[in-house]
């Protein structure tokens, strides 16, 4: 299902810009999220789905109730998260940020 990607943030846009001119590890980042990017407004329902449970309390601290959150798969253990949202019949793919493993795990405490 096709989707309109959007950022969770104003911060999270600035950052993921900010990588577009940055060194070369950043850059690959920057690459592999454009095409994770491309992936999710083809498919929004294209990363793995994240259980309620396991959904981070400061996540809707900061984005408000979430009813669902999930996780894509970058290269060197990097994942974008983000969730999915309606606005009427337009269905948004919403980005919240992206991490490393090490940090990924940390927030979903694995």
């Amino acid at each position: 299902m096709k989707s309109k990607l959007v950022f969770g943030d104003e911060k999270t846009k600035l950052s993921f810009e900010k990588l577009k001119t940055s060194k070369t590890e950043d850059k690959k980042l920057y690459n592999w999220l454009t095409r994770a990017f491309e992936d999710l407004e083809e498919n929004a329902f294209s990363g793995i789905q994240i259980p309620k449970k396991l959904i981070p309390k400061e996540y809707e601290t900061k984005f408000g109730k979430l009813d669902n959150l999930w996780k894509y798969n970058l290269p060197n253990a990097w994942r974008l998260i983000y969730t999915i949202g309606k606005e009427e019949i337009l269905i948004l793919s919403i980005v919240l940020e992206w991490l490393d493993h090490k940090n990924y795990e940390r927030r979903f405490k694995y």
